[in-house]
């Protein structure tokens, strides 16, 4: 008696050029995200500083 005949996906080694193309995608998005949290961070410094020069806050605790 023979049982149904079952279709396997038959597994291939690694595709080097889809490696390549997936690696490539993900370290383009991982290189993103990591320059935009950079430049968010420059733009807080830059901001505080600016402020610090035109004296709208200070880092000394004022003593009352």
């Amino acid at each position: 008696m023979a049982g149904p005949r079952i279709a396997h996906a038959t597994l291939k080694g690694p595709s080097v050029i889809k490696e390549i193309c997936i690696a490539t995608v993900l370290g383009l998005a991982a290189g993103s995200v990591w320059k935009m949290h950079h430049w968010n961070e420059q733009r807080k410094v830059r901001t505080f500083y600016d402020l610090l020069e035109k004296g709208e806050i200070g880092v000394i605790a004022e003593e009352e």
